[in-house]
């Protein structure tokens, strides 16, 4: 005899969201006013963030690059990481007090940015209140807790107060927003890390490649099928036991949530633009489809989450290798293009705006296997029609091992960031529209800076 508790525990490895609460209904609504395309967005006030989280922390190092005198320093500190000057694409004019150079696998956002869609945050990171590498070293400010761990910096670049809360900046941002802003499908993740998104009572959405639309032999766009009406019959399953229960209201959110997306990917058109091929490619190129779609449906304001790569280069960071810095930041570039040009395509250039992350940056110095290690400040990146693009906003560190701007005991070159991670994202939530006065709800350590945002979007 098939049990409800068989059926359940058969369909656990098919359950492709975690939410904090939230019925199969909320989805209904959304669902029964899908537009035939999709593909014409309405002209509503809509606004997305997508943070794109580069895993195991990007050696921005080798991804910004100075080619005026400060290349001798950098060369002389990166040893056999150091790029030929000669291979580097350069930026046009000075930014941050140099001539600046990207890596040169980066070409397709060499071109966004001489357009003045892609800005660079320099020497960015996780940091508790302002602090010189002088005073780091001394002890006389309080530093981030765990510093080279990747699962703590991770959850802390995200919003992690490092306590029994687990939110994040935007999930935080999300419940703060005025009530017309909000929405079931705020929070959206491409994988199963969601700590960015992670709000005190509301839910994360699971977004797959395909929409999650087939659950084993489901199809979630055939709604008259016998297998899809038996996932949507146990999705509305009540229990007493309260464990069961709360299974049963994170099971029925996630087939509301995957239906959405599979009904809205086969109604819209799929890109032309070239994403390149890939995981991060897919992830990309499913969002950029559904964009139009959300926009049309009333959503006026989301945040996704896009984690993706394997950064952490303690070894062979240079190189052809599936792993490599190198072949990674390819992939990013192409991607990345290819998102940009179909928001662009689809009409909604002022819309989305788009933030690369890591972990941390990395050591200056080489380390062993040919690569390097855990660091700390870091270079990001800003992208989209808001953005004030074409420039390196904040400092560049200096070069050297053991010089101004390492906080390291041992001269390895980790740098201590002149901005912070908090006031790179309340900019951007302030653009979504949290009000100045919650700021430091949503961003605690805000409070410590005399500059809370950054002019990192057009006024």
């Amino acid at each position: 005899m098939i049990t409800r508790r068989k059926l359940l525990g058969g369909l656990a490895g098919l359950v492709p969201v975690t939410s904090n609460v939230g019925p199969l209904a909320l989805g209904a609504g959304l669902l029964s006013g899908l537009s035939g395309s999709g593909q014409a967005a309405s002209s509503g006030d809509y606004k997305a963030t997508v943070v794109l989280f580069l895993n195991g922390g990007n050696d921005g190092h080798n991804t910004l690059i100075p080619v005026d005198g400060a290349y001798s320093d950098y060369a002389a500190a990166r040893g056999e990481l150091a790029l030929p000057k000669s291979s580097l694409l350069p930026l046009p004019g000075k930014a941050a007090g140099h001539s600046l150079a990207l890596h040169p696998a980066l070409a397709p956002l060499l071109a966004l940015y001489n357009q003045g869609r892609l800005g660079w945050v320099a020497n960015v990171g996780n940091l508790m209140q302002p602090s010189t590498a002088a005073q780091v070293l001394a002890g006389a400010v309080d530093i981030p807790p765990f510093l080279l761990s990747h699962s703590d910096q991770v959850a802390i670049q995200q919003g992690w107060q490092v306590s029994d809360d687990p939110s994040g900046w935007a999930g935080r941002t999300l419940e703060l927003l005025p009530s017309e802003l909000q929405n079931p499908l705020a929070a959206v993740t491409t994988s199963v890390q969601r700590t960015l998104l992670t709000g005190h009572h509301s839910r994360v959405a699971y977004l797959a490649n395909n929409g999650s639309r087939y659950w084993g032999t489901a199809d979630l766009t055939r709604a008259q099928s016998v297998a899809t009406q038996s996932i949507n019959r146990m999705a509305q399953w009540e229990f007493a036991n309260a464990y069961q229960a709360e299974y049963a209201r994170t099971f029925g959110a996630a087939v509301a949530d995957s239906t959405l997306f599979s009904q809205a990917l086969l109604k819209s058109a799929t890109p032309t633009a070239d994403f390149g091929s890939g995981d991060l490619a897919g992830r990309l190129r499913t969002l950029a489809q559904l964009l139009p779609a959300f926009k049309a449906q009333g959503l006026r304001r989301q945040v996704f989450l896009v984690q993706w790569g394997s950064f952490d280069t303690h070894a062979n960071q240079l190189g052809g290798g599936a792993n490599s810095q190198d072949t990674q930041l390819a992939a990013v570039a192409q991607a990345v293009a290819g998102f940009d040009a179909t928001v662009r395509a689809s009409g909604m250039d002022q819309d989305v705006v788009t933030l690369m992350m890591s972990d941390f940056g990395r050591t200056l110095r080489q380390g062993s296997g040919g690569g390097s290690e855990h660091g700390w400040g870091n270079h990001w990146f800003v992208l989209g029609g808001p953005v004030a693009g074409g420039t390196v906003l904040g400092t560049m560190p200096t070069l050297k091992l053991g010089g101004p701007d390492d906080g390291d005991a041992n001269k390895n070159g980790r740098m201590v960031p002149t901005i912070a991670t908090e006031q790179v994202g309340a900019t951007l939530m302030r653009w979504m529209g949290l009000p100045d006065s919650l700021q430091s709800e949503a961003f605690p350590n805000l409070a410590r800076f005399s500059q809370k945002t950054l002019p990192l979007l057009r006024a």
